[in-house]
C-alpha cells in the first residue's frame, strides 16, 4: 500500500510556506512531514494535490502530522474512509507548526531512537537526562550547557553548537546547522537544517538554510527558507495586554485569532535589516526585503521592496547570491516557481517598477 500524500484542500490556508512548497515538504518538529511518513514506512511516498489515487495507494491529507504510535491508523482511517481521531494533530493554519514543534520533536526524537544509538557526548559539555540527547555523527560540540529533562534535544549530523550555548529542551538542531557562541535555545525550538542561529530563540522553527545568527529574540515563530534575520532584530510574541493575538491574511477579510502568543511568519527568500522589531501576528511574504521602518507592516505582500515592489530580475539575482554564500544555486525549478508566483502576485503583470 503506498501513501499519496496530497494538499489543494488546505494549502491556501498555510500561506506563505505554501506559497514555493507542498504542505508535505513543511518541517515541524525535526522532519518535514514528508520525511516522517517515509521514515516511518521505510518507503518512498508520492505526493499531489487531489486524493485521487490509483489502485493499491491511500490518500492521506499532507498536513496530517503521522507518529510511531498512530501512523497505521491513520492510513486505516483513509483507506476505509471513517473519521479522523481528535487526538492526531494536524497542521491547518501556520501558526499551527510552532504550537504543535515541542510536541513534534519529541515524536520524530523516538523514532531516530527506534532506528539507531546516538555519537558521544563530549565531557566538556554539562547536561542532564543523557537518554534524551540525540547526536548524530561529525557533531561538534564542546562547552554548553545541555537540559534534556522536559524534552528530547536533536543535534543532526556535521551540526557546529559553538561554546556556551544554553540548550533546554525539547530542540532539534539539523544537519550542518551553526548554533553561534552564547545562544539560548528554549523549548519548541527547531534549527532546520545548513541554518545559522544565535541569540535567543524560543518555540519557533527555521525551517532550512535561513540565518538567525546574532543577539535578539525570536519567539513562537516560523522562519521560512533561505531568510536572513538582521543583527539585533526581535519579535514580539505577546500584547502587553496579554490579550489575543491575530494574523491579517488579506486586507478585505478579518484578522484570525492565533492564541495569546503569536510571532513573526516569514515566507521563504525573504530579508530583513538590522535591529528590525516585528510586532505580534506579523507576516511576511516570499521574497521580501524589509527596511527602513520602525515596525513592518502586520501584512507584508510577496515581492516587496521596502514599500514598494521588488523588480523581478533584480529579486531573482539577489536570491541567487544569498544561494551562493551556501554553495548553492537558484535552480530552474525553483526560478519558475519563484516567477509563477511572482506573476500571480501582481496579477500576473509581466512587467513591474519598482527598486
Amino acid at each position: 500500500m503506498s501513501v499519496v500524500l496530497f494538499d489543494r484542500h488546505i494549502r491556501a490556508a498555510l500561506f506563505p510556506f505554501t506559497e514555493t512548497r507542498h504542505t508535505a515538504d513543511i518541517r515541524v518538529g525535526i522532519f518535514t512531514i514528508r520525511e516522517k511518513w517515509e521514515r516511518l514506512l521505510k518507503a518512498p511516498v508520492k505526493i499531489g494535490e487531489s486524493d485521487e489515487v490509483q489502485p493499491g495507494e491511500v490518500a492521506v491529507p499532507a498536513n496530517v502530522l503521522p507518529t510511531q504510535e498512530d501512523y497505521l491508523q491513520i492510513i486505516e482511517t483513509y483507506k476505509t474512509g471513517s473519521e479522523l481521531s481528535s487526538e492526531i494533530r494536524t497542521i491547518n493554519r501556520p501558526w499551527d507548526i510552532f504550537i504543535h514543534n515541542a510536541w513534534a520533536i519529541k515524536s520524530d526524537a523516538y523514532i531516530i531512537a527506534n532506528e539507531k544509538k546516538s555519537a558521544a557526548i563530549s565531557s566538556t559539555n554539562k547536561y542532564t537526562n543523557e537518554r534524551a540527547i540525540f547526536l548524530e555523527e561529525g557533531v561538534t560540540m564542546e562547552h554548553c550547557i545541555i537540559n534534556a529533562d522536559e524534552g528530547a534535544v536533536y543535534i543532526g549530523r556535521n551540526a557546529l553548537v559553538m561554546e556556551g550555548t544554553m540548550i533546554r529542551g525539547p530542540v532539534s538542531i539539523g544537519e550542518s546547522a551553526v548554533v553561534k557562541m552564547g545562544a539560548k535555545l528554549y523549548a519548541g525550538t527547531t534549527v532546520g537544517p545548513h541554518c545559522v542561529a544565535g541569540g535567543e530563540i524560543k518555540n519557533s522553527v527555521l525551517m532550512e538554510y535561513s540565518n538567525k545568527a546574532h543577539d535578539g529574540y525570536l519567539g513562537d515563530s516560523v522562519i521560512g527558507a533561505w531568510c536572513n534575520i538582521g543583527a539585533g532584530t526581535s519579535n514580539s510574541n505577546m500584547k502587553n495586554n496579554a490579550g489575543d493575538v491575530s494574523y491579517l491574511f488579506d486586507e478585505d477579510e478579518s484578522p484570525m485569532i492565533a492564541g495569546n502568543k503569536a510571532g513573526l511568519l516569514m515566507g521563504d527568500y525573504s530579508r530583513c535589516a538590522i535591529n528590525t522589531s516585528f510586532n505580534t501576528g506579523t507576516i511576511v511574504g516570499v521574497g521580501c526585503n524589509i527596511f527602513d521602518r520602525s515596525f513592518p507592516l502586520k501584512l507584508t505582500p510577496n515581492f516587496s521592496w521596502g514599500d514598494t515592489k521588488y523588480l523581478l530580475e533584480k529579486a531573482l539575482n539577489d536570491i541567487s547570491k544569498w544561494k551562493a554564500l551556501k554553495g548553492q544555486k537558484l535552480t530552474e525549478e525553483e526560478t519558475e516557481i519563484l516567477k509563477q508566483l511572482y506573476y500571480k502576485s501582481f496579477d500576473n503583470e509581466k512587467t513591474n517598477s519598482g527598486s
